[in-house]
């Protein structure tokens, strides 16, 4: 402790920091660090493989192929009622009438002006073919770090085109605008939060995917060897959504495949709060494709106030798509950001770029680009408008229709050894259908949650509600009201979807009218984040590594590989929901 009164933060975070890799897997995107760094590397979590198969899959999870429905329609075209009444702008309805008189000119430019600071990239095909050097560093194929290609091996391994060969797999932003005619299939292996697991892409490849990305961010970007790894410890930031059985397997990957030393869980929720030195708030975590809320108070998350709502950034990008083409001022281009992952990346810099909350109609001159099979890309000038319709679908969520991106089904998630809590005194109901001599006394097809006494009222995974609903009731779930005026103006926003411009007031009234009359509560705050909202989670991570002195709740390599942490071993993980804030004060002074 001495230490601690002396130690400036600066040097602190510089001597304790550079052996800790701190890791923040996402749905969409993936953020790794050295805990010493300002900020980290945030990549598109994906990985293509080069297959030879015929016809190719050029997407992993055909799941994502379903349509939107009749009834899932009329909704849609309801809450943009309800959105365009409160906005004060023109109904569907008005909008089509008067199409006649409201088409815009469109036409295709070879440039757009300089002086414009909006996002309008164009994207280049990525080259697939293997660069003719003999430097390790850029021939990812022959990094003897890097995993096995026992998947290449089954998918077929004939790379050879000519004088060129394919690359046996490509990551990050890359593999999102590979061409779809090239012999690649793409993967995500994390999707809606959790582990993308169907009867498309198995268990196995999902784990090597994992391993093979982050392996390579490891190796390429922070430039850590296999070999060198022993010196280093890996903090895991994993979001709310995951399941005990997934952050054991994440903690394998880092563990046994990736050969960190060792290793620490923490939640994104809480990882959030130190990362803007809080002890109590509401976190409000809007990532690409799920959004979580959970209350922290005094630096411990309150499990029982956890809300996931199953729609993101990326929904928001696919909403703008459809409105834009309902009022007929998208080009004729093909556009789909579901078989063609080059498209979202263009939806995305739009929505960044003119998406925003606001009364009255918003439209804006932008560059559209079409990327063709193979194609350089072509560059469409259009005005779009209703721009700011599309993020009040965080308020409507029927207006985005996220079960065109479902969630992976659940049936693989059944585990019964928490990674939350010391579980070995209680007792578990027993299914009669099973046998005493395989699972003595476990309930096998429940969830693990409803086993627990002490947590009956935990709320299920997915809420069917909109932002301003779920932040409302986790707050008003935590009971005491001296805790719930607090939490209301305590209201942080993080993630990549934070950054929309006028999100924060059309939260801070929205909330306020979601509390019920008979609540004694007059104040809703959003507060500013003091770190960029998009890796807040991933400072905070690294934050709670650097001040963790005791390191009680470590787990080493070979204590995991050879024992794991199963019921009644003695010593059992806890993850952050009850890591105690005795950094906090330091964090604040």
């Amino acid at each position: 402790m001495d230490y601690l009164k002396t130690a400036i933060p600066s040097q602190l975070i510089s001597e304790r920091g550079s052996n800790l890799v701190v890791i923040n897997p996402g749905s969409a995107n993936i953020r790794v660090g050295l805990a010493q760094q300002d900020a980290p590397f945030t990549l598109p979590h994906c990985i293509a493989r080069y297959t030879s198969q015929v016809p190719k899959p050029n997407l992993q999870d055909q799941m994502l192929n379903s349509q939107v429905t009749t009834a899932q329609h009329m909704e849609r075209e309801k809450a943009y009622d309800i959105i365009a009444s409160l906005l004060k702008i023109p109904f569907l309805d008005e909008e089509v009438a008067n199409s006649s008189s409201f088409q815009r000119k469109m036409g295709r430019v070879d440039g757009y002006n300089p002086q414009n600071v909006r996002k309008d990239s164009v994207f280049a095909w990525t080259d697939v073919y293997e660069k003719q050097s003999s430097t390790p560093v850029t021939d990812m194929s022959k990094d003897k770090d890097l995993p096995s290609t026992s998947l290449d091996q089954h998918e077929g391994m004939d790379m050879d085109v000519g004088e060129h060969k394919y690359r046996s797999f490509i990551c990050g932003e890359e593999a999102l605008k590979i061409s779809p005619t090239e012999p690649y299939c793409l993967r995500r292996p994390i999707r809606r939060g959790h582990f993308n697991i169907s009867q498309d892409y198995p268990m196995q490849q999902v784990y090597e995917d994992l391993h093979t990305i982050w392996d390579w961010i490891l190796a390429e970007k922070l430039h850590i060897p296999q070999s060198e790894r022993n010196m280093y410890s890996a903090i895991l930031v994993v979001p709310e959504t995951f399941d005990n059985r997934e952050i054991k397997e994440v903690l394998s990957i880092v563990l046994r495949d990736l050969q960190f030393s060792s290793a620490v869980v923490h939640q994104e929720g809480l990882a959030a709060a130190f990362g803007n030195g809080l002890s109590t708030a509401c976190i409000v975590n809007m990532g690409a494709q799920v959004i979580s809320v959970i209350c922290i108070e005094d630096g411990v998350a309150l499990p029982t106030s956890e809300k996931t709502l199953p729609f993101g950034g990326e929904d928001i990008s696919r909403c703008l798509l459809w409105t834009q083409r309902h009022h007929q001022t998208w080009p004729q281009v093909r556009t789909d950001m579901l078989t063609k992952p080059i498209d979202m990346l263009m939806l995305n810099e739009l929505k960044e770029s003119y998406c925003y909350i606001q009364e009255g109609e918003v439209d804006a001159v932008a560059v559209v680009h079409s990327y063709e099979d193979g194609m350089p890309a072509a560059s469409h000038r259009t005005r779009l408008t209703a721009l700011n319709v599309p993020p009040m679908g965080l308020f409507y969520p029927t207006l985005l229709v996220p079960d065109v991106y479902p969630p992976p089904p659940r049936s693989w998630f059944n585990d019964y050894e928490d990674m939350l809590e010391e579980t070995w005194h209680f007792d578990y109901p027993r299914r009669p259908d099973m046998a005493d001599s395989l699972y003595p006394g476990f309930n096998i097809g429940l969830p693990m949650w409803d086993s627990y006494p002490i947590f009956q009222t935990k709320p299920k995974k997915e809420e069917k509600v909109g932002l301003a609903e779920a932040i409302t009731s986790s707050i008003l779930s935590t009971g005491r009201i001296d805790l719930k005026r607090k939490l209301f103006c305590s209201i942080q926003l993080i993630g990549g979807v934070a950054l929309s411009e006028g999100l924060i007031p059309a939260v801070e009234d929205r909330v306020l009218h979601a509390i019920p009359s008979n609540e004694a509560i007059d104040t809703v705050e959003v507060l500013q984040s003091r770190t960029h909202p998009t890796f807040v989670s991933w400072k905070g991570g690294a934050i709670l590594g650097i001040l963790d002195f005791g390191r009680d709740a470590w787990i080493h390599r070979m204590d995991w590989i050879h024992n794991g942490i199963h019921v009644g071993s003695g010593r059992k993980y806890k993850d952050s929901y009850y890591v105690q804030a005795q950094a906090t004060c330091y964090i604040n002074s």
